[in-house]
């Protein structure tokens, strides 16, 4: 992110820097459109989820998200919501 001002990482990027850096390819979408409608969440967790796997996919070298690291980043957003005992993820 060295062209982009006051940007230091992915936690950072706007919803344009988003669809830049972060988009999914098909699979990916469906697998989160999926995982969106099973746990009820939010367009801001959309974007919250893609962050995290943009993140995932940095660590794993990968310049292409794969259903693998967003399947990851929607497990960390379970466990974020804090009912994940009471989903039987006990």
């Amino acid at each position: 992110f060295k062209d982009y001002k006051g940007i230091h990482c992915n936690a950072q990027m706007t919803e344009r820097m988003i669809h830049q850096f972060a988009e999914p390819d098909e699979q990916g979408i469906e697998l989160l459109r999926m995982a969106m409608e099973k746990l009820s969440l939010s367009a801001r967790a959309y974007n919250r989820i893609l962050k995290v796997a943009r993140t995932i996919a940095d660590l794993a070298g990968s310049e292409q998200i794969k259903p693998d690291h967003i399947a990851e980043a929607v497990g960390y957003r379970t466990l974020d919501r804090g009912d994940w005992a009471e989903r039987g993820h006990l």
